[in-house]
């Protein structure tokens, strides 16, 4: 018992004595408690493990393990979790928990002793090696589109804002681009300029393949009058192009409707789903003729036999052109009214002075060719025709006022009532003035005074004369300036071969050079006046000739007449003298 005790209180003393040696001061003064080397070692392994290194630019891998509202939990098996924001992974709205992300160490212990992390920047420090290895393996990317831009839209890709062209963005145009703002799709890697960083990326790409395989799909099936199901991709002005489903046909405008329409989109709307039949197509059939019309009856074989040539019909004016207008008197049935069916006037017209688009009319039809589908039709056939009393109304001689419609060069168009026309000739104008055109004498619209030259009933034309309603005045000159009359006046003007000299408002008498001598042997000058003598008056050609060296000469030629006159008196009584004398000398001689 005794020895046993003897033993205890030895190995007592021995622990205290390699309790003390072996003793971690160190750790007793920092208050870290006493823990068996085992535990301790085991612990180390542990850590060595499973703890991450956070070292700068280092990225790792973590766990999703809480998402909130604003914020995603994520594990790295570092002494305590991260905060990333959603913000980071807009890119994947279908991030959960349990996801593996990458991730880097931006903040190790925020004032709250939090450890923030940064997915962005992780995925950018990666980023390029995964474009590059996208591009080069043709693999599918998701990528967030975050805004609009000049030309196409800025998508994150990895990390990276990438390019996507407006035209990479779906096989149809788009019209909306704002509505793919914030969505996240799938794109593929196009083009990568490693010298500016820049990365263009395109969603259409995706698409086109399957496309292609729909199109020779479609294209191999196509065939004239079959009817298929499209949607309207794009309306021009000159039709609407329907995409088949990756196979583009056009409906031209005239294909569209039965009825005449200005512009295709008073029939059809875009994205619109509508019926259409292959009207016909080249021969890879890359253009596609397409037709909607052709789906419904022809109005004409609606059109009811009722109507025939002589009836009434009433329409809506749809075109109008220079020689007529088109005449809607039934859904799709057109007739036309020529613009020489307007009016009974024979004078030239264009449509328009008559109707006006949209205008509702009623005309008569003319002829009808259900065959051809073609009608013509009349509006002037409503009203008598004025010429059916022609004789009565205007008879050679009687006078009228017109107005004047139109010019010629050699003449007017006078309007004496709708559909009665006459033409003035320029000479039938006035007496007195030389016109070289309609437009120095008188102006459209004018009044006109006129006189019914001659009349053709059956050729309908009517020849009038202004000049008729008044006195010609030239009847009263011919006697005022009767040849060898003798008017005072001055030279006007000196013109070739002679002179000019103005009797009157009417009368412009034309003086030859060389009877403008004067009696001392000079000539008359412009402004002079003397007295001249008429030597030729024409009142068919209105000429007058007039001559100052006339009158002198006519004296000097009066005065050579008398003298020669005397000079035989003289001769005579000399002559009778000198016989008086020898018949005295005789009778002497015989002794009487």
């Amino acid at each position: 018992m005794a020895e046993a005790k003897e033993n205890t209180a030895q190995k007592e003393t021995i622990s205290q004595e390699e309790f003390l040696q072996n003793f971690n001061w160190h750790n007793y003064q920092e208050g870290i408690d006493q823990v068996e080397d085992a535990k301790l070692k085991e612990f180390e392994n542990l850590v060595e493990e499973n703890f991450v290194d956070t070292a700068d630019e280092e990225v790792v891998e973590g766990t999703v393990v809480h998402l909130t509202d604003r914020e995603a939990i994520i594990d790295i098996n570092a002494k305590s979790e991260g905060v990333i924001s959603l913000n980071e992974f807009r890119y994947n709205p279908n991030l959960k928990v349990g996801d593996k992300v990458e991730v880097l160490i931006d903040v190790r212990e925020d004032k709250t002793g939090q450890l923030v992390l940064s997915h962005r920047k992780a995925r950018t420090i990666k980023a390029w090696d995964r474009v590059n290895a996208a591009h080069d393996k043709a693999e599918i990317v998701n990528g967030f589109v975050k805004c609009r831009t000049k030309g196409g839209m800025i998508v994150d890709v990895f990390g990276i804002e990438a390019f996507l062209p407006g035209s990479q963005i779906d096989v149809k145009p788009i019209r909306d681009y704002d509505a793919y703002v914030g969505k996240t799709m799938e794109f593929k890697v196009v083009k990568i300029n490693h010298e500016f960083k820049n990365v263009v990326v395109s969603h259409k790409a995706l698409i086109e393949a399957d496309i292609e395989e729909q199109k020779k799909e479609i294209i191999g099936q196509l065939e004239k009058g079959q009817v298929l199901e499209g949607t309207v991709k794009n309306i021009t002005s000159y039709g609407v192009f329907i995409d088949l489903g990756g196979v583009d046909g056009l409906i031209h405008i005239t294909d569209l409707s039965w009825s005449r329409i200005n512009h295709p989109n008073e029939v059809v709307e875009l994205d619109q789903k509508l019926n259409v039949v292959i009207l016909d197509f080249d021969d890879n059939k890359s253009r596609i003729q397409l037709g909607l019309k052709q789906l419904q009856k022809h109005p004409w074989e609606a059109l009811g036999d009722e109507v025939k040539v002589g009836d009434k019909v009433k329409g809506k004016v749809v075109v109008i052109a220079d020689y007529g207008a088109f005449i809607e008197v039934a859904d799709g049935v057109e007739g036309l009214i020529h613009v020489s069916e307007m009016s009974w006037s024979t004078h030239l017209r264009s449509a328009q002075d008559f109707v006006n688009v949209g205008d509702e009319v009623e005309a008569v039809v003319l002829t009808l060719d259900r065959e051809d589908r073609k009608m013509s039709l009349g509006i002037k056939q409503l009203t008598p025709d004025p010429w059916t009393d022609i004789t009565t109304k205007y008879p050679v001689g009687s006078k009228h006022t017109g107005i004047v419609r139109n010019f010629t060069n050699f003449g007017v168009f006078v309007e004496l009532e709708e559909g009665i026309d006459g033409l003035i000739y320029i000479s039938d104008l006035s007496w007195t003035k030389k016109i070289k055109h309609p437009s120095e004498f008188v102006n459209v619209g004018d009044k006109l005074e006129v006189e019914v030259l001659e009349l053709d009933v059956e050729g309908r034309k009517l020849s009038l004369g202004h000049k008729q309603t008044t006195d010609n005045p030239w009847d009263k000159y011919e006697a005022e300036f009767a040849e060898g009359t003798i008017h005072n006046a001055e030279i006007s003007e000196i013109v070739d071969k002679g002179a000019t000299i103005e009797f009157n408002e009417d009368i412009v008498a034309f003086v030859p050079s060389r009877h403008l001598e004067k009696e001392d042997g000079k000539k008359l000058k412009k402004g002079d006046t003397a007295d001249f003598k008429i030597i030729e008056f024409n009142k068919e050609f209105k000429r007058v000739v007039a001559s100052h060296t006339a009158i002198f000469k006519a004296e000097e030629e009066k005065n050579v007449k008398a003298a020669a006159k005397r000079s035989n008196q003289a001769e005579k009584t000399t002559l009778g003298d000198a016989n008086a004398e020898l018949q005295a000398l005789k009778d002497k001689m015989e002794g009487k």
